[in-house]
């Protein structure tokens, strides 16, 4: 009998195959001391060296077999293994406490993993967590002398099925055999996004009990565009499903010609449909994936992995690049968005019982200038290349977006006044993530150059639910008209002063929202690379003006369940989805 298993869509295809198990070895330790203190640190750096020899081989297989974008996914970790503030910290646990090197290694992770393990809405901070697993994984390999599963020797296509994988695993990927992936645990990080490029895999991950569930052999159908894994379907199933595989390769095909066109909808509108983007290894995806710009940068991955500040001369040369690569194509970078449960070594943040309403993102900024003033500096000299636009997050009142935009005025005088080159045309807006600031939407409107509505922060808001919680995620709805109506009183207070508003979450890459967007007036659409052509294909056979009928209706419903049914009623090619 079938079983159907629901997960994360993560890349956008259709793949058949046995499954493949990749179960690890045990390596759960207890806490153990030793009174012999340099014995443990001999056999720490010993494994410490085997663990770099180890990736250094694993990185040059993936750079001879799948690339260089392959082989980048390994550098995290070697950089980590090469830190010597790493290697010290965990000698300190040894001489300091007498910790086995085992139990001094997993302290060290674990505090890393408490500070990432609730950053599921930032690509390259899940990421970062998935290497410090996979750095601690081998070199507890190592410290107990136990065999990992090795995917290069993998000998017949098959779909990988796993808890995680981390990004070591990805780059041992063989072309000619993995068909496809599915994971327990995980969301759509960078290297799962690197790697569905590469290799053209359908991934689904988050199914919570796919390795429980499914045994080596079974055959499985990953469908990566809905997020559904089907075990040992039936004949039927398998029908169905080579016939959508066969569609959605057309359907490929021509999304593809999209890519050197501009986003119209039927009824002549311009849309533009751009990329959000974490790290410069981004760029060529969003690039190839038709991304007309990029509608969020996220400027964290420039602090990470740093013992201080980044320097103003280190931003400006990194974002010189991103907007150099884009070309007049607009590039919204938003500062620094930490705090709370997003924490940096190098800034002293204090303990809060309820992080995502504390002390984090603009409200550091404006409280430490010492951060904000470099980062608004290397901006604006960066505005120079390209087409960059600075976009300030979590902005509750119209007095925050007066002070931090002050702030950056003040800067703009300063290098002007030294002679700097800057743009004449820097557009400064705000992340609309706090439902106050959706309410007064006109008072803002008067002052920003742009909205983008970062809709994951403003549905948990408005719900007061947390999406990461599993027990109240339900409440997190797209579609439900309390949002919907919010997202228009945005769009119409914006474009009453005739300012342009675009949305930078997950909605803005759900199928089923975007003619609910469209129809409303949403002038931008940022979303992962690996959805851009497939929204703009759907842009290009909406007509708004016939879509009105919807949008009213959809306001006044009482569901997202409702609001689903209508959207499928007025668009039929949404009726599969």
């Amino acid at each position: 009998m079938s079983l159907l298993l629901n997960g994360l869509a993560a890349s956008s295809s259709i793949a058949i195959a046995p499954a493949y198990l990749l179960v690890g070895s045990d390596l759960s330790i207890k806490k153990q001391c030793t009174a012999d203190k340099n014995h443990e640190v001999i056999r720490l750096r010993d494994s410490f060296a085997l663990t770099t020899r180890e990736l250094r081989q694993i990185r040059q297989r993936a750079h001879r077999n799948l690339g260089q974008q392959a082989a980048a996914v390994v550098d995290t970790q070697l950089k980590m293994l090469n830190d010597p503030i790493f290697l010290a910290n965990l000698e300190r646990l040894i001489k300091r406490h007498g910790y086995t090197a085992e139990w001094a290694a997993k302290v060290v992770k674990d505090h890393y993993l408490t500070l990432f393990e609730r950053m599921n809405d930032n690509d390259y901070l899940e990421s970062r967590a998935l290497a410090i697993q996979d750095v601690y994984k081998r070199l507890l390999s190592h410290l107990m002398k136990v065999k990992l599963p090795n995917l290069a020797l993998m000998d017949h296509r098959a779909i990988i099925v796993a808890r995680n994988v981390t990004p070591t695993d990805t780059a041992q990927f063989d072309r000619r055999y993995v068909a496809g992936l599915v994971t327990d645990y995980g969301g759509r990080t960078s290297h799962f996004s690197i790697m569905s490029k590469t290799l053209s895999l359908p991934v689904v991950v988050g199914t919570h009990t796919a390795t429980k569930q499914i045994s080596n052999g079974d055959t499985l159908i990953v469908d990566g565009i809905h997020g559904k894994v089907l075990v040992r379907p039936s004949k039927q199933q398998l029908e169905h499903y080579q016939l959508l595989a066969g569609e959605f390769a057309r359907e490929q095909q021509a999304w593809g010609a999209l890519r050197n066109q501009h986003t119209v909808s039927e009824d002549g509108r311009k849309y533009e449909v751009g990329a959000n983007v974490g790290t410069l290894n981004d760029i060529k995806y969003a690039q190839d994936n038709g991304a007309e710009g990029i509608g969020l940068l996220r400027t964290e991955f420039l602090y990470m992995d740093q013992t201080k500040l980044p320097s103003e001369e280190k931003q400006f040369r990194a974002y010189k690049k991103f907007v150099t690569a884009m070309g007049q194509q607009r590039v919204v970078a938003r500062t620094l968005d930490i705090g709370g449960d997003k924490r940096l070594g190098m800034v002293k943040l204090p303990h809060e019982d309820n992080p995502y309403l504390g002390f984090r993102a603009i409200r550091i900024g404006l409280a430490k200038p010492e951060i904000l003033r470099p980062q608004l500096r290397a901006m604006l000299r960066a505005s120079a290349y390209g087409r960059l636009a600075v976009m300030f997050p979590m902005i509750a009142t119209p007095e925050e977006f007066i002070q931090a935009r002050d702030i950056l005025d003040e800067e703009q005088q300063k290098l002007r006044r030294a002679g700097v080159a800057i743009a004449d045309n820097v557009e400064v807006g705000m992340m609309l993530e706090v439902p106050s600031a959706a309410v007064m939407a006109d008072a803002f409107a008067r002052d920003v150059d742009f909205f983008s509505i970062g809709s994951n922060d403003l549905i948990q808001y408005l719900f007061a639910a947390d999406r990461g919680n599993s027990r109240v995620a339900y409440l997190y709805q797209e579609l439900h008209p309390a949002v919907l109506r919010l997202v228009k009183r945005v769009i119409d207070a914006a474009h009453a002063e005739g300012k342009w508003v675009g949305m930078c979450g997950e909605m803005a890459g759900n199928p089923l929202a975007t003619p609910l967007l469209t129809a409303m007036g949403l002038d931008e659409f940022s979303m992962n690379s690996g959805q851009i052509l497939r929204i703009r294909s759907l842009i290009s056979h909406l007509n708004n003006r016939q879509l009105q009928p919807l949008v009213h209706r959809a306001l006044a419903a009482r569901s997202a369940r409702e609001v689903k049914m209508l959207v499928k009623e007025y668009v039929p090619i949404l009726r599969k989805d």
